[in-house]
Parts: structure tokens; sequence; C-alpha cells
């Protein structure tokens, strides 16, 4: 049985609403971060050596890394579904979306959040440059859902589900105004009518 450890404002989240897009079967068991440090509690530190979310469980297996266990449970679970196909004529745009999500934005928001937390002044170079490129990243997600109902082109995938968190839940640990951005606010919206969403949250 496919196991998702939700730990609870974490990127599990995108686990869980794959799984409910699917409609697979799957147990779900939730962690609650400490209410102090907001950190993993042990038990879920426990589950995998680095003790980072998302991380499942299948049988004797156990995988943590949001885009490796989103293509794991596509690949075993999915039956394609999803997913974009090679001989599709939006894939490139497909594969780029889904690792924009973690290998870009993410990472950037990650690393303006550390800066943030070592109360340096605003006019410092690399706090101005690291914010700059959050604006930039957020600007080019904004621009491509101009273009697009979601980020692969016409079709709902996975490379949306990697990219939801990021412009959500992540903002819990870098706040992120995104009203400037009007095509992510619609997109938002939209997504959030979603049935598998709406269960999922």
């Amino acid at each position: 049985m496919l196991t998702v450890h939700h730990l609870r404002i974490s990127q599990s989240e995108r686990i869980v609403w794959l799984c409910e897009e699917l409609e697979i079967p799957y147990a779900l068991k939730c962690y609650t971060r400490d209410s102090v440090t907001m950190l993993a509690p042990p038990d879920y530190k426990a589950l995998h050596p680095i003790g980072a979310a998302p991380v499942i469980s299948d049988g004797e297996l156990v995988l943590a890394e949001s885009g490796a266990v989103v293509e794991y449970i596509i690949a075993k679970y999915g039956n394609g579904r999803l997913a974009l196909p090679s001989s599709h004529p939006d894939f490139a745009a497909f594969l780029y979306w889904f690792h924009f999500a973690n290998g870009t934005l993410q990472a950037q928001m990650g690393r303006n959040m550390i800066l943030n937390r070592l109360a340096l002044a605003d006019d410092n170079a690399m706090l101005q440059a690291t914010r700059a490129r959050v604006d930039r990243s957020f600007d080019l997600v904004d621009a491509r859902l101009g273009e697009a109902d979601h980020l692969a082109g016409r079709e709902f995938t996975t490379a949306d589900i990697m990219m939801v968190f990021s412009l959500t839940t992540m903002r819990y640990f870098l706040p992120y105004d995104i009203g400037r951005c009007r095509n992510i606010v619609r997109y938002l919206a939209a997504i959030g009518q979603r049935p598998a969403y709406r269960r999922a949250m």
C-alpha cells in the first residue's frame, strides 16, 4: 500500500494532491511541525536520512524528493495521466515548468528566506540580488500564465502540482505579495476550485 507521510505545511502537500487527482488508493499519515521551531517532529525526521518532506513508503521502498516521488507515482500508478509524452507538442514546456518549480523558483525563495533571517540591511547587495531573482521568477511564471491556462499549455499536469506549492504555501515561510501578478492570482483561483485540490487541502 502506498503511504504518504504528510508533514503539514510542507512540499508533501503536492503528493497528497497528486494522489487525489489520480484518485488512487493511498494511506495518509500526518505529522505536525513543532509549534516553536516549525521543524519536523523526530518521528518524521526518522523516516529518511535528511528528514525532508515529502516522503512516501510503498512496500519496502522509502522515497523522498518531490520530483522523484511525483514521477514514481505517475509511472507506477498514473497510467500516463498528468504527464505529457515526448510526442506531445507541449512536452518541452511540461518538462521545463515541472523542473522550474524546485530547480529555480523554490531554490531562490529558500535562499531569500535564509538571507532574510540574517537581518541584513536592505541595501545589502546579496539580498537585493536574491530578491530581484525571485521577482524575475514570479514575473516569468506570471507571463507564462498569461499565454496558457496551465504551465505546460492547455492541459493540467504534474508541472502545475509541482509549482503551486511555491506560489502558495511557501509564502508562509517567505512572505511574497502576488497581487502584482494578475495571471498567477487568476490561475490560483482556478486551481482552488479543483475538487482534488480542495480534498487534499
